[in-house]
C-alpha cells in the first residue's frame, strides 16, 4: 500500500490536508502515486500516523478493523522479513515493509525497510517521500525536507512532497516564508486542481495569523 501522506497541520483547517492514502490505508502496493486529501492528518512528531492513536508506537483505540488490520500487516511483516532473508535484492517485499512498519507505528524500522528498498530503486519519489514523513516522526527533519526536495526535483509534479516540504518548514522549524514558497509550487503546477485549493487554504491561514487583529 502506498503511503504519500501528507503531514497535517497542528490547526484549524490545515488539520485536515493529507498526502495521501493513509488513515483507512487506501495505499496502492504498486506505490502509485498518492493525491492529497481531506480529513487524514499526518501526525505530528511523536504523534501516530492519521487515524491511529495520537502517540507513536500506541495501537488505535477500539475500532472495527483495527486490530484485524494490525494483525495483517505483522503478518505480512513477518513474512516479508523471510522473504528479503533469501532474497535481500526483493524490492517489493521491502516497500512492503515500510508501509506496514508505518502503519504500525514503527519509523524507524520503517524509516530503515525504505532505505533497503531505495538503494535498489533509488529514484522513486513515491518511497522518498514516505520516508521523509517518517523522518519528519522522528523529528529528523533536516532528512525529512531533503527526501521531499530530492522527491520533488525527481517528479515535479509530485505535489504530496511539496506540501509536506511546506508542513514541516511551517509546523516543525516556523519558517512560514519557505512553507509557502513550497505551496505556491503546487498551485503554480496546476491552479485548478484541489490540490492548488488545499495549498491556498495553507497559505490563507498562515497569513490569517500573521495578521494584525482587527480594531472594532
Amino acid at each position: 500500500m502506498n503511503k504519500n501522506i501528507v503531514i497535517g497541520l497542528v490547526i484549524g483547517l490545515l488539520a485536515g490536508f493529507i498526502i495521501g492514502y493513509f488513515s483507512g490505508a487506501s495505499r496502492s502496493s504498486s506505490q502509485q502515486p498518492a493525491t492529497i486529501a481531506a480529513a487524514v492528518p499526518m501526525p505530528s512528531p511523536g504523534a501516530a500516523p492519521a487515524g491511529m492513536a495520537p502517540n507513536a508506537g500506541v495501537m488505535p483505540n477500539a475500532m472495527p478493523g483495527a486490530m484485524p488490520n494490525t494483525m495483517e500487516a505483522e503478518s505480512r511483516i513477518f513474512s516479508n522479513l523471510q522473504i528479503v532473508a533469501r532474497d535481500p535484492k526483493n524490492l517489493n517485499a521491502w516497500k512492503q515493509l515500510g508501509n506496514d512498519y508505518f502503519d504500525t507505528h514503527q519509523p524507524q524500522k520503517s524509516v530503515d525497510a525504505y532505505a533497503k528498498a531505495l538503494e535498489l530503486e533509488p529514484d522513486n519519489a513515491d518511497i522518498l517521500t514516505d520516508q521523509g514523513v517518517m523522518y519528519r516522526q522522528l523529528m529528523a527533519f533536516d532528512k525529512a525536507i531533503a527526501n521531499f526536495e530530492k522527491s520533488s526535483k525527481l517528479d515535479p509534479k509530485h505535489t504530496q512532497s511539496l506540501f509536506n516540504l511546506g508542513v514541516v518548514y511551517s509546523q516543525d522549524l516556523k519558517q512560514n516564508d519557505k512553507a509557502i514558497k513550497a505551496w505556491n509550487r503546487i498551485i503554480a503546477l496546476d491552479p485548478a486542481t484541489p490540490q492548488a485549493a488545499q495549498a491556498r487554504a495553507a497559505i490563507a491561514e498562515i497569513t490569517a495569523l500573521k495578521a494584525p487583529p482587527k480594531i472594532k
